[in-house]
């Protein structure tokens, strides 16, 4: 039995800190994949908790199929998609009610002032935050999780090929950006 099996057969059994290991276990992935879609660190917290409370309660039907992390990434994924679907309804419906009309404005920070406030790195996530949403969820999964194009395809739903593709999109789309804002030495 590995290690995940043996995890899973515990909780099942009612070990609590066997649940406590499996959270801390994976909520890097779970913060990743609900931080890629909102971006709102309270919403995106309380979308998380929930993830586990439905991790817990599914938990039973768990079948192995896949990696246990696939399987809650893949809860992960949906379960902040289903939140963003909801808030947007919410949203619309505000909007209509209260007749507010929506504006988008620029970003004052230029990349020099981004460059002298912050490093590199955090640069390269605020361009990636501002990636379509499933881009984002692609680029995160494949470059920082590790996962194969399998596994995304499995999380997401999307076929293998829009999996190629939105990663592809997606790397162009960054490059492209960077190359706007950063000096050419800064790229190489």
């Amino acid at each position: 039995m590995n290690e995940d099996a043996l995890l899973v057969s515990r909780i099942l059994k009612g070990d609590m800190r066997a649940f406590k290991a499996l959270v801390q276990q994976h909520q890097r992935l779970v913060l990743h994949m609900v931080m890629r879609l909102i971006h709102d660190k309270q919403d995106a917290e309380d979308v998380c908790q929930e993830v586990f409370l439905k991790v817990y309660q599914k938990l039973s039907g768990f079948s192995f199929q896949s990696k246990l992390s696939t399987w809650i990434a893949t809860i992960a994924y949906r379960t902040a998609v289903n939140y963003l679907k909801q808030r947007n309804r919410m949203m619309t419906q505000e909007i209509e009610d209260t007749g507010l009309a929506t504006k988008l404005t620029a970003e004052d920070n230029t990349p020099e002032y981004l460059f002298e406030r912050k490093d590199l790195h955090t640069f390269i996530h605020q361009q990636i935050e501002k990636l379509p949403p499933q881009y984002r969820v692609v680029l995160t999964l494949y470059h920082l999780e590790g996962m194969n194009y399998a596994e995304i395809e499995e999380i997401t739903g999307m076929p293998e090929g829009t999996v190629k593709n939105y990663l592809f999109r997606a790397r162009k789309l960054l490059k492209d950006q960077l190359m706007l804002q950063l000096p050419k030495e800064a790229l190489l």
